[in-house]
């Protein structure tokens, strides 16, 4: 191979994000800085997951007689069993009143199981029983159709770029909540 050879020509780098950014999450509005809408990503974050949690709470209640919280309590039991409340917070990012409220109610209607290896309640490890993970398969059914509504006409490479995007942004939050005190 000689140094004309594609495969040996160093690639160049672009720059990331932010300062390679090529859109700006701000326009001007009478000479003052303000969000534009349709280039800041939190805006469409929460503008998305808003109307979808909206949508299925709504459709999971009238169906399955449990909403967005306790599915998502239960998406996470059936990935990850016996686990206790403060991993479920952690891993749907779900605050631990709702995931507490969310868990005693799939309790109540006979969803789940539970030990309490001590007689602090915070330390129960939380499954699925059989009757759980019935309600579990029909409601990640609908979820599934849902999804696929959601990305129908998106390009498959756009869509494992977009996941691969989303992973990173994921792991960024993390240290932007530590920033809180800062």
């Amino acid at each position: 191979m000689n140094e004309q050879d594609p495969a040996r020509r160093p690639t160049a780098r672009r720059a990331v994000c932010p300062e390679g950014r090529l859109s700006n999450p701000t326009r001007d509005k009478d000479g003052r800085p303000v969000i534009d809408v349709t280039a800041y990503i939190p805006y469409f974050l929460t503008s998305v997951t808003n109307a979808l949690s909206r949508g299925a709470s709504q459709l999971y209640l009238e169906t399955f007689g449990v909403g967005i919280v306790e599915w998502r309590a239960m998406a996470t039991l059936a990935s990850e069993p016996r686990i206790p409340a403060a991993r479920i917070c952690e891993l749907v990012a779900l605050d631990k009143a709702a995931t507490s409220r969310a868990l005693a109610r799939l309790h109540e209607l006979g969803y789940l199981g539970f030990e309490a290896p001590e007689p602090d309640p915070r330390k129960k490890v939380w499954w699925l029983n059989d009757e759980g993970y019935r309600l579990h398969d029909r409601i990640l059914a609908v979820a599934l159709e849902r999804e696929r509504r959601l990305i129908d006409g998106v390009d498959p490479e756009d869509l494992e770029t977009f996941l691969r995007v989303m992973r990173i942004m994921r792991r960024n939050v993390d240290g932007i909540a530590s920033d809180r005190g800062k």
